[in-house]
């Protein structure tokens, strides 16, 4: 209990939301570093994700920018952070953060029957849906949702730095091939795919040097074959 008080605050926080002025806004991530002119916080590739408010809740902001941009459901991060917390080894999360199972449990709890999948980029193609992966940059490990995929660029929708355009060449170097994906309400699912306003948020990011952070929680799912994504 002494931890679930001490996440309280937290879950108030994230409540509470940010606010950004005007002007240019230089935006560094583990993707790169590169400025943008933004006249607000909304403006700067935040309309199709959830931001999220600590270093450890990019698992929950994920999950909630899964729901709200691709499903249709519009969720919180707050919501999502409270419930895995309440679910899961909350000062196990304070430690290393939030796991894929952590995430899996929630969508579950959404009736979406969500499984770990292993999977390649043209598969996303192929399908045509959303899922959270995880990125691994010098160490740092990140939640992010991969919104959608062409030949050259990974749409990438960034916790942590909002909605960036990728090169394939540099995120196939930072995933390991792993998803977390939903089997129900895949047309809906498809219909915010690849959608061309979140494709227009964003210049492609330059390919710099990852940020060395500490890593969050890495745990997995016992995953099904390769391609099973939606099945």
């Amino acid at each position: 209990m002494r931890v679930l008080r001490g996440f309280t605050a937290v879950i108030v926080s994230l409540s509470l939301g940010c606010a950004a002025n005007a002007g240019p806004v230089t935006i560094s991530s583990h993707f790169g570093t590169f400025q943008v002119e933004a006249k607000s916080l909304q403006e700067m590739g935040w309309d199709g994700v959830i931001r999220q408010q600590y270093d450890y809740s990019c698992g929950s902001a994920a999950v909630a920018t899964l729901l709200t941009y691709h499903y249709a459901r519009e969720t919180t991060e707050a919501e999502v952070f409270e419930w895995m917390i309440r679910a899961g080894d909350a000062e196990q999360i304070q430690r290393h953060g939030f796991s894929m199972l952590d995430m899996k449990r929630y969508l579950d709890s959404q009736g979406l029957n969500s499984d770990g999948f292993r999977i390649e980029l043209d598969d996303f193609i192929r399908i045509g849906v959303p899922a959270i992966t995880m990125v691994d940059t010098a160490g740092y490990k990140h939640f992010v949702v991969v919104k959608g995929v062409d030949e050259h660029n990974v749409l990438v929708g960034d916790p942590a730095a909002g909605t960036i355009v990728v090169p394939r060449e540099h995120f196939e170097t930072l995933w390991n091939g792993t998803v977390l994906g939903a089997r129900e309400e895949l047309e809906i699912a498809q219909r915010h795919f690849n959608h061309e306003r979140d494709w227009a948020v964003r210049p492609a990011s330059p390919v710099e040097r990852g940020v060395q952070r500490s890593s969050i929680g890495a745990s997995m799912l016992t995953l099904p074959g390769m391609n099973e994504l939606g099945r």
